[in-house]
Order: structure tokens, then sequence, then C-alpha cells
């Protein structure tokens, strides 16, 4: 971690933010043209991102860090205002958004478990399948609008796995060091699981998008690589770049 710790990272969600006011919203009034086997997956991928957030940041208070604490409260506002924008999107294409879902219950309480670390590993998970899905989406569809929100989503989330990465390198170098391979091969193998659910859930979808549950799954584990080495022994210079 450099010298300025997570202030760094405030800063710049602090200057996206900025970014974000002066460029405004899409076009919501072009409407968006959703294929009917892409809607439901909109609509499951929406409800994940919204949320307040109380929890991780109950969790980033205790930790100690000020920097820390603030720059997570960013990071829950850029997630907000994803969940934000897909309902635009998916009110622009006249869907409606959804109240619940078995895999949103299921997520949320898993990371509710443990500390911090246990809430930011699953966080991860959640990060790493959104990589993959939101490029899916965003280069596979025939919609403009769809394409921009998910082209914007993107961008944010591309910031947020380096911002995750250097908080759990230092928590997991707290671990002994025969455990910290264990925890990250653990932790590998829970990606494995929700990338085939995902898969499956989505399946018709990723298809429309022109990427198949296998190619998904390959380049969902493949980005994990980089995340786990990041996490593991990472340069203070070197960030992870899991969506190259």
């Amino acid at each position: 971690m450099r010298a300025d710790g997570f202030a760094q990272w405030t800063r710049r969600f602090e200057d996206e933010r900025e970014r974000r006011h002066a460029q405004g919203d899409p076009d919501w009034g072009r409407g968006a043209d959703l294929h009917p086997a892409v809607r439901p997956s909109i609509q499951l991928f929406q409800m994940g991102e919204d949320g307040d957030g109380a929890n991780l940041v109950a969790k980033a208070d205790r930790a100690g860090d000020p920097d820390y604490a603030r720059a997570v409260r960013l990071f829950i506002a850029e997630e907000q205002n994803h969940a934000r924008l897909l309902a635009r999107l998916l009110a622009a294409g006249g869907v409606r958004t959804l109240d619940s879902h078995w895999s949103d219950r299921a997520f949320v309480r898993l990371r509710r478990l443990l500390g911090l670390r246990t809430e930011l590993l699953v966080l991860m998970i959640a990060e790493v399948v959104a990589l993959r899905y939101y490029r899916a989406l965003r280069d596979g569809t025939d919609d403009s609008l769809t394409s921009e929100v998910a082209g914007r989503i993107l961008a944010d989330e591309q910031r947020h796995i380096p911002f995750h990465c250097e908080r759990l390198h230092t928590s997991v170098a707290d671990l002994p060091r025969p455990l910290r391979r264990p925890l990250m091969a653990a932790w590998r193998l829970l990606l494995l699981v929700a990338s085939l659910v995902v898969a499956v859930d989505h399946g018709r979808a990723l298809r429309r998008l022109g990427v198949g549950r296998l190619r998904f799954l390959a380049d969902v584990m493949a980005s994990s690589g980089a995340v786990t080495s990041a996490i593991l022994a990472p340069r203070p210079d070197a960030r992870p770049s899991p969506a190259a």
C-alpha cells in the first residue's frame, strides 16, 4: 500500500463522482429494445447491485482506517448508481425490476457470516463475475442504450477489483502464512460454484450475447488468477487486470 493509504482511493472515487455528474445520464428517451432472453438476466443483476451496504460500512468503520471507511461509502454509492442505471434501462425497455430472488438472498447471508475479510472475499466473487457479464452485455447486445449502460458499469467494476484487492492483501497477510494460499484456493472454488450458478441461470442471455456457458466459466476463472496473485503478493505499483 502506498504512503497515503486509502486516501488515494477516496480521491479516485470522488473524481469519478464528479466526472459522472458532468457527464450526465444516458438518453433514456430513446428507449431500449431488450431481447426476451436478456430481460430476466438484467433484472437479476439489477437486484444484485441494489442495497444500502450498511453491513459493509459498519465493518469498514470498525477496521479503524477513516480513509478506507470513506472509500467504502463511495464504492457503495457507485454500486447503488449501477442499480439505478439498470432500473432505468429496464424501464426504458418496459420491464419491471424484481423484489427478491433466492440467489441474492443466499449471497447476502453468506457475505454477513463473519468479519470484513469474509465479506470482501464473497463480494469479490460477485465483482469478478460481474466483470465478465457486463463485458458480454456491452459487446453482445444490439441495443445502443444497453451497451452504453453496461459500458459505464464495466468501467466502474474494473476499478473496484484493485480497490478490494488492496484491502484484502493487508487482511490476508494478517493470517498465518500456511493458511493464505489454501484460503485463496477455497475462494477460487467458491467462485467456480458461483459462476456455474450464473452460467445456468443466465445461460439463454449469455448465448444471445455471444458467450456460451463454457466460455463464460473459462473467462471468469482465468481472470481470478490475477486477483489471487494481487492479494497474495502484489507489488505496490501494480494492480490486477482481470478484465484484460
